[in-house]
């Protein structure tokens, strides 16, 4: 097994969090100490014994945490399930309509510097400035001229692990006219102006920020240059769903991409976003935990947001649209709940051990669970 994240924590943390006490966010500290105790006995688990070969494993329990790289797989899973029901219900027809593309709005690097000090709120601006400026574009009869559907996410780092807020959001290729029954395709291979709807978002968070303290922070010439705002076809229904998934509960660094750790300094590929070639960053540890760390939330702050035809309060009638028009979709009607399942609460101990399913490493039968190890009574829960 290569070096983990939950390692090199483990190992230098406890310096770090010393050295940096009176400035490290209570954040960074909760996804530090959950990635270093992340399936270890620190959290309990349960023992597991093969009465056919007398082989004896311990699983531990996960952390849950959000940025934690060991969890975030399973959760991308149970996510796309529960989608099928949320977004699906969207037309198809064999013109475009069904098909999805992926809009990104960049934070020009002038505001980095506040949104550092800031991010709950200018993360939110972020999310409700693009999302406006979208709808109101797509608004336009020239483009879809009806209501549109969102689902936004947002990311803070590049590929090498630097500060780079921007919100990716999946939409559909067209709308809801205003009669709340006809569906407007997009024209075919075009959503909406890219130049166009990045001046309207520049437009919408300078409204925003003149409300707050950090506006006058803000050089003047943010406002008359050209902001970054990408957007590309990703594919129709599940296919665009299974595509966004990674994207919402990827985490900064997967372990998957760390090289080593020797002589104090960390090593990790990245795939350049200009060529695809695999390039390699090498850091102190000391600066590798502060990229990594820039990149955690504010606890509790919501990174993924839906907007429109998919907001909460519009899903009764977005079923309700689905079984009208579901005779001229393109594909077979998908099911529909009108509103979205509740997150699993995590299961109890006991709960695991009576139906987690453990093959045997040795003779691939099903391994027995015999014991419960409870949490370290310090661990949070």
């Amino acid at each position: 097994m290569g070096v983990e994240l939950a390692e090199i924590f483990r190992q230098y943390g406890p310096a770090y969090r010393q050295r940096y006490a009176d400035r490290l966010l209570p954040s960074h500290r909760r996804a530090m100490r959950a990635i270093e105790q992340c399936r270890t006995e620190a959290l309990g688990g349960q023992v597991y014994h093969c009465a056919q070969c007398d082989q004896v494993q311990y699983r531990y329990h996960s952390c849950r945490n959000r940025h934690c790289p060991k969890c975030q797989h399973e959760r991308a899973q149970a996510w796309l399930e529960q989608q099928q029901a949320l977004l699906l219900p969207v037309p198809y027809f064999p013109i475009g309509a069904g098909t999805y593309s992926l809009l990104t709005f960049t934070l020009p690097a002038e505001l980095r510097k506040i949104a550092r000090r800031q991010q709950r709120l200018i993360y939110d601006l972020l999310f409700r400035t693009s999302a406006a400026a979208t709808q109101q574009l797509a608004q336009d009869p020239r483009f879809i001229g009806g209501q549109i559907g969102l689902v936004g996410m947002l990311h803070t780092w590049t590929r090498d692990l630097r500060y780079h807020p921007h919100v990716h959001y999946l939409v559909p290729a067209g709308g809801l006219a205003a009669d709340g029954s006809t569906w407007l395709a997009a024209r075919k291979n075009f959503l909406l102006p890219v130049k166009a709807l990045s001046r309207l978002f520049r437009g919408h968070l300078r409204q925003a920020l003149q409300k707050t303290p950090g506006y006058a922070e803000v050089p003047a010439r943010v406002w008359a240059q050209e902001w970054v705002v990408h957007c590309k076809p990703v594919g129709r229904g599940q296919t665009a769903l299974k595509y966004l998934a990674p994207y919402i509960f990827r985490v900064a660094l997967s372990n998957r991409r760390l090289v080593k750790l020797e002589h104090d300094r960390v090593t990790f590929r990245y795939k350049a976003s200009q060529t695809g070639q695999t390039k390699f960053c090498t850091l102190p540890v000391e600066a590798f935990i502060h990229r990594f760390l820039q990149h955690v939330l504010p606890k509790g702050f919501v990174k993924v947001r839906y907007y429109g035809l998919f907001a909460p309060g519009f899903r009764p009638r977005l079923a309700a649209l689905h079984q009208q028009l579901s005779q001229r979709s393109a594909e077979p009607p998908c099911p529909t709940d009108q509103n979205p399942p509740a997150e699993a609460a995590a299961p109890s101990p006991e709960s695991l051990l009576a139906s987690d399913v453990v093959q045997c490493p040795v003779c691939g039968r099903a391994m027995q669970a015999r014991l419960i190890i409870r949490p370290d009574a310090r661990c949070p829960p």
